[in-house]
């Protein structure tokens, strides 16, 4: 960087006063020579910020994901805002901004003005007056933009989460004439985040354009300085030139910076928000106990509603489930029943272990779900929630949960199982048909009985279906009703929560819910008949 202005400055102060061509030819391949390396140089820092940014995916994405996705201590089923691949991403894109290159080449600006000070005294403590005036440019950008992005920043999110959330319920939105509606609350929401934005923006430009303004200002004014100088026969003409131009360099990495202000605002919180994400506590490592027979025991269970702020389970509201007690041995049958909105579905988040009690204790086998292994544990449990949506995939990798290691008997196996095989026989590519991400379209029926297939792989030990003929046909519930069976008699217990009888066709054991209360539990004769 120091090649041109030292290359001007012999130039001017050797060629052009002896004349000689040989020292001008040994200057120009010196200095061939020095951009080479320059370019050199360049290149390798691209290639080493590029791998840098590769290897900060590589070993923080899989973690980050596995992270978001990791049951949490004290978790009560708070949807999570945060988007931590999206954060991961902002990071890796800094990498190569031009934000980026202004940070590794701003700790060398002092010795440019050292450069300077070398030239003569004045000129430095002129430069140096300059670059403690960008410093302060700089700072006050920070001071002037902070708000404002960090405002814009979680608006953003708020948006992004809205848009999505809008884009899975495309079909309902479209069927009942909301879409227009969902466009307008989404404009209202996102027109306070672009007005921050704007706002910082506009901050960030005037105040980059001063900035550039007064680095050309500074320049020229060492040009001033320096022909003042020169009269006074204190320094040459060559160090007019360079004096400007290494002021220049001095100063340009911070013009940058400014410029980038809110990339690298962005990139900060990004990693801030990254790290509370990575470094919030996780439980403990268990100790692997031995696999489930499946029996279940519930101790005075109680569950509040989740609240919005993370650790806080209470939000005033009674208790969705309150005092509920009940034991069942391996190959039981449990159907749940009670009108809508009774805690059927928390119950079934809570024997899974998706969501963790309040109160009171679910042990599998004797344990809670905090000391079994969640790996460990989730190959034992099968869950059909109310609400199913099939992962981009293959049908048998959906049905075989994604595990690379599954046979295709298993797959098989379990797809018999839930009454499935035949109709995936019929689909053209049968089980490699591709599904959910713009594979094939499914019917509700469809998904929910594949869903069942996937609940049932690998012979669990526990299963929880909610409400898992709610999209049946009449073939579809005797198919679950012979799963039920079929479970049973190998040992799985099975709790099925129903709002149809024939859902409950199977199971042995009824458990009455009413507000969140058990009014009944017992033999299911004993407790229809009551």
């Amino acid at each position: 960087m120091l090649t041109g202005p030292l290359f001007m400055l012999q130039v001017y102060d050797r060629v052009l006063t002896s004349r000689s061509v040989p020292t001008l030819v040994a200057l120009v391949a010196i200095a061939a020579v020095l951009y080479a390396f320059l370019g050199v140089f360049d290149f390798l820092r691209s290639r080493v910020m590029s791998r840098l940014a590769h290897g900060l995916d590589d070993a923080l994405g899989a973690a980050t994901l596995r992270a978001w996705l990791s049951p949490r201590p004290g978790r009560n089923g708070a949807v999570p805002v945060a988007r931590p691949l999206n954060e991961l991403s902002t990071l890796r894109q800094f990498f190569s901004s031009p934000a980026m290159n202004g940070l590794m080449d701003l700790p060398w600006a002092p010795l440019y003005l050292l450069v300077v000070f070398g030239l003569h005294l004045q000129l430095g403590l002129l430069a140096t007056g300059g670059a403690l005036v960008a410093v302060g440019l700089a700072f006050v950008t920070e001071a002037a933009t902070r708000r404002p992005l960090a405002a814009a920043a979680a608006a953003d999110h708020r948006d992004t989460g809205f848009a999505e959330q809008s884009q899975r319920n495309l079909e309902t939105l479209q069927a009942m004439g909301m879409v227009g509606h969902a466009v307008a609350q989404w404009r209202v929401g996102h027109d306070a985040a672009t007005a921050d934005a704007q706002r910082a923006s506009e901050r960030v430009e005037w105040l980059a354009a001063l900035s550039r303004a007064f680095r050309l200002l500074l320049q020229s004014a060492i040009l001033g300085l320096g022909a003042y100088l020169a009269i006074r026969q204190q320094v040459s003409a060559g160090a007019i030139i360079a004096a400007s131009i290494i002021a220049g360099r001095a100063l340009a990495p911070i013009d940058q910076l400014i410029a980038g202000w809110r990339n690298i605002v962005r990139a900060r919180q990004a990693h801030q928000r990254l790290r509370q994400h990575l470094d919030a506590p996780s439980a403990p490592a268990p100790v692997q106990l031995p696999n489930p027979s499946g029996a279940v025991s519930v101790r005075g269970l109680v569950k509040h509603s989740p609240a919005a702020r993370s650790g806080d389970t209470r939000d005033g509201r009674p208790p969705i489930l309150n005092g509920i007690h009940f034991d069942l041995a391996p190959g039981s049958g449990l159907g749940v029943i009670g009108p809508s909105a009774c805690g059927k579905t928390t119950l079934a988040r809570l024997l899974t272990g998706v969501w963790l009690p309040d109160a009171g204790a679910v042990r599998l086998d004797g344990a809670t779900f905090e000391q079994w292994d969640a790996d460990q544990i989730g190959q034992h449990i099968g869950y059909l929630p109310q609400t199913v949506e099939l992962l981009a995939g293959t049908l048998a990798q959906n049905i075989a949960r994604f595990d690379p290691n599954a046979s295709d008997d298993d797959v098989i196996a379990a797809a018999r199982l839930a009454g499935v095989h035949e109709m995936v026989l019929r689909l053209p590519e049968g089980y490699a048909t591709p599904v959910g991400g713009g594979g094939a379209v499914l019917s509700g029926g469809q998904v929910q009985r594949v869903a069942l297939a996937r609940a049932v792989y690998g012979a669990p030990s526990l299963v929880v279906l909610d409400e898992p003929n709610a999209n049946l046909d009449a073939e579809g519930d005797d198919a679950l009703t012979e799963a039920i069976r079929r479970l049973r008699a190998a040992g799985c217990t099975v709790v099925v929560m129903a709002h149809r009888p024939s859902a409950i066709a199977a199971v042995d054991l009824i458990l009455m819910l009413d507000e969140g209360r058990q009014t009944a539990f017992g033999p299911k004769a004993e407790v229809l008949r009551k």
